[in-house]
């Protein structure tokens, strides 16, 4: 139980001074935490996100923030709407859009938004191709996304200073004045690639000052991203054999150091072409008798016949720490 005072003086201006016991007002703070639900939503991101537990860990201290916030109003203690916007940064596929959309029922839960529903965008939903044509196609995906989140992907993409004839500035210019001037009715999440997303924000100090929570999402280890794929196959009633899943921790671990490796993207790509292979796999032997395991089960040969076991490993860089 926590207890908050909203004693004051003679004349109606709040006391400097300790409470008296008198005027306290005692708040039980695990009934408000179960009036809100919002334990559920962070239960619920634990279950959908293997590892990322710095990023869980900052949206529990928000969580936890809002919820201490909004007491401090029922008591008149906070009169402004504190400022929500948000900059995710991080590779793809590392959970960003699934962490918005909890946090957008996080928001709503709270009081903070009217809705939790999330509109999520990129560049080419927002700025036009000709003059005119950016301010309705901005403004109606601001209309859209009232009273919810805003969740804008690759959000870097919206400036280009080398192109002289771009519109995405009227763009950022529209946002930033909605972001500043309609702050309690919704909010806006950026979302990149950290070192992009710096670039951004250092051309563009309007925008990085109307940001008040910065959270970066670590790519995820081989062992979590095993875990991912094994959460990924039960969820469609498919499993590793012991032999697969040793095949599976190799094909990661060369996967990710090739190219345009993308985390939990990469994995379910990957397992897709799996369950492709075993199919045919499954096929060709069309004169056996077939197992509920036969059907269920990833075989080594289904990984190994990946291009990615023919293609020599990148070597990594030492003096690159």
């Amino acid at each position: 139980m926590i207890e908050v005072s909203d004693k004051l003086g003679t004349d109606g201006a709040a006391s400097t001074g300790i409470a008296d016991s008198g005027r306290d007002v005692p708040i039980d703070l695990q009934e408000e935490l179960r009036a809100s639900q919002i334990q559920e939503v962070l239960d619920k991101l634990d279950r959908e996100l293997i590892g990322l537990q710095p990023v869980k860990t900052r949206i529990r201290e928000t969580a936890a923030l809002l919820l201490v916030d909004r007491l401090r109003k029922k008591l008149d203690l906070s009169a402004e709407t504190p400022t929500l916007h948000m900059s995710f940064t991080g590779n793809p596929g590392t959970g960003k859009t699934t962490v918005a959309l909890r946090m957008a029922e996080i928001l709503h839960r709270l009081g903070y938004v009217r809705s939790g529903h999330l509109v999520a965008v990129t560049r080419d939903d927002l700025v036009g191709q000709y003059i005119g044509h950016t301010a309705p196609k901005t403004k109606e995906v601001i209309k859209k996304a009232m009273g919810g989140v805003l969740f804008i992907d690759e959000a870097y993409y919206l400036y280009k200073p080398e192109n002289e004839r771009d519109y995405g500035q009227e763009s950022i210019e529209i946002l930033l004045q909605v972001m500043e001037n309609n702050r309690d009715d919704l909010v806006v999440i950026l979302a990149g690639y950290k070192d992009r997303m710096d670039r951004f924000f250092s051309s563009n100090p309007g925008m990085r000052s109307r940001i008040a929570h910065h959270i970066d999402f670590p790519d995820y280890t081989p062992e979590e991203l095993l875990a991912i794929a094994k959460l990924m196959l039960a969820q469609q009633h498919y499993g590793f054999s012991a032999k697969a899943e040793e095949a599976f921790i190799d094909y990661i671990r060369r996967r990710m150091r090739m190219v345009h490796f993308a985390n939990a993207r990469s994995v379910r790509n990957a397992l897709d072409r799996a369950r492709l292979r075993q199919a045919n796999r499954l096929f060709v032997a069309v004169d056996q008798k077939l197992t509920k395991g036969d059907l269920m089960t990833i075989e080594a040969e289904d990984l190994l016949a990946s291009r990615i076991f023919r293609e020599p490993v990148p070597k990594i860089d030492s003096s690159c720490g």
